[in-house]
């Protein structure tokens, strides 16, 4: 099978091997794999244990009564199963990425290295304190970075992930306004956030206030500011937001929000695009949270592990859960308990049993040493040069909405009109283009674009990869816009190359299948 075969070969490739075809379309070693329990055979085992003599029945009354039901494969079946499994997940480590508004970006192999340090990778959240100084001045030093990155004076590392950091950031504003005094009821969110932000405000109890979008996809700021009142808590914000737009109105939000008593929140998952180059505690921000798992690459998707510090104004300082490191005469002490915390703090209480995610921190600090000041902005910068490649070399044959209202940020946003009048559906474009070796963009978000087609490179993405990418994407433009009875078929069934064809997405969503049940025994017929 061919170990680089993605997209169409373009002009700089065309005499290199990449240009060579096979008679399977490089498919001849994708086998296929079944469950293991359909694989499974009486009487096979991995291994042969003696019956145990002498063996004390510490069981008592619960004893199994019937088979384990597991299936029954020799080792080496076992293996070749897992691996197989394992070559047809896609990932960053196999092609281009171009899931937008995720961060889907290469994840250096040092900070696996890092992460698995012997006093990192084995130590235990019980031990005592002065066992683990080491990971506490690691806890510190990164706070440090991410304070004097985000111009913030404070942050609380224990969120787990962004939609955690979210509640974390909500519920020490909550604190804030009732240590005033004050309750207030309702946030206001802009229609083109995360779905977590309105999900995370309706779960402390607070009515979510919808504040549309203008017409170059960014906060209508007049409809922002109607909606104002005393019962409002704070405004979440994305920025860069989910069209791959910096909100270019962020102070004037700011200074609304403020004017009004409330608070901003911003959501820092697309912090990618602008770190080391914008501190949002200069854009007035009270709260953020910060993916680590995005921003500072550590392995992201598949559930976790993750992690969401959120950092604070001087305005929400006060209010950071425990536990938190802090440093003294005799080093560093973990902050456990509220009637703890320092002179002047007021934690709104905890959000989890420990610290937080020790593998992240140390993934994360790896990253921002090796890279530096001045390498975490050209992070930004190369991120946002990408995606503007991909923007231009596009735009003249699949629309962008907001193409013409400036550069983007980190991401590229296409929308259907390019496709009408063709039979063709942003998923048909979608699922074509898994056949020329891509995972699909995300597709149908933001919602406030029709269609839409979000592209996020990241900045490890060579010019090569990007042409092949970019060249992939306006062949199956081109093809969709042919309108022949042909193209439609090229797209209306695809993937034709994967190893499964086009699910019914709306089915396994709705009856989804998650437990394996045995086929019925066969009867001969009387």
């Amino acid at each position: 099978m061919s170990m680089n075969n993605q997209g169409r070969p373009t002009n700089i490739v065309a005499g290199g091997t990449d240009a060579i075809v096979t008679y399977t379309g490089h498919r001849g070693l994708m086998q296929e794999e079944g469950l293991s329990f359909d694989r499974g055979r009486s009487g096979k085992w991995g291994v042969d244990l003696p019956e145990p003599k002498n063996k004390a029945d510490r069981l008592g009354g619960v004893r199994r009564k019937g088979e384990i039901g597991l299936p029954e494969l020799s080792e080496p079946e076992v293996v070749r199963h897992f691996v197989r499994l394992s070559q047809k997940n896609y990932s960053i480590d196999t092609g281009l990425f171009p899931l937008g508004s995720c961060t889907m970006k290469h994840n250096p192999r040092l900070n696996e290295k890092v992460a698995r340090f012997p006093g990192f990778g084995d130590i235990h959240p019980l031990q005592p304190q002065e066992t683990v100084q080491g990971a506490w001045a690691l806890i510190d030093r990164l706070a440090h970075w991410l304070k004097t990155l985000t111009g913030m004076p404070a942050v609380a590392l224990s969120p787990k992930a962004g939609a955690h950091g979210e509640l974390c950031g909500l519920m020490a504003i909550k604190a804030a306004i009732e240590a005033r005094g004050e309750i207030r009821r309702r946030i206001l969110v802009p229609e083109s956030a995360h779905g977590t932000n309105p999900a995370t405000a309706a779960l402390i109890g607070y009515t979510v206030d919808t504040v549309p979008a203008t017409t170059r996809g960014r906060v209508d700021l007049a409809a922002l500011k109607a909606k104002l009142g005393p019962d409002v808590a704070a405004v979440m914000v994305t920025n860069p937001n989910t069209c791959g737009l910096f909100e270019d109105e962020v102070l004037g939000i700011a200074d609304a929000i403020h004017g009004a008593g409330g608070y901003f929140y911003c959501d820092g998952a697309n912090y990618n695009a602008i770190v080391g180059r914008v501190r949002p505690g200069d854009l007035g921000v009270d709260a953020m949270h910060i993916n680590l798992h995005k921003t500072f690459s550590t392995p992201h998707g598949g559930g976790g592990p993750g992690a969401g510090p959120v950092v604070f104004s001087e305005a929400l300082a006060p209010y950071v859960p425990v536990p938190f490191v802090v440093a003294g005469a005799d080093g560093f002490t973990n902050i456990e308990q509220e009637e703890d915390a320092p002179a002047g703090a007021r934690p709104f209480g905890r959000m989890t049993a420990f610290h937080g995610q020790m593998g992240m921190f140390t993934r994360a600090m790896a990253y921002m040493m090796s890279h530096g000041s001045d390498g975490l902005r050209q992070v930004a910068e190369d991120a946002v040069l990408n995606a503007n490649y991909i923007l231009a070399n596009l735009k003249d044959v699949m629309s962008a909405p907001f193409g013409d209202t400036g550069p983007c940020m980190h991401e590229a946003l296409f929308d259907d009109e390019f496709l009408k009048g063709t039979g063709v559906t942003t998923l048909d474009f979608a699922k074509a283009l898994i056949d020329e070796g891509y995972h699909p963009m995300t597709v149908y978000f933001p919602l406030v674009v029709h269609g839409a087609m979000l592209v996020e490179p990241t900045e490890t993405e060579s010019k090569e990869t990007l042409d092949r990418f970019i060249h992939a994407m306006r062949s199956l433009a081109a093809e969709a816009k042919a309108g022949n009875t042909q193209g439609t078929n090229r797209f209306g069934g695809a993937p034709y190359l994967s190893p499964r064809s086009r699910l019914d997405e709306t089915a396994a969503a709705r009856k989804p299948v998650l437990k394996w049940t045995p086929p019925a025994p066969k009867q001969a017929a009387e």
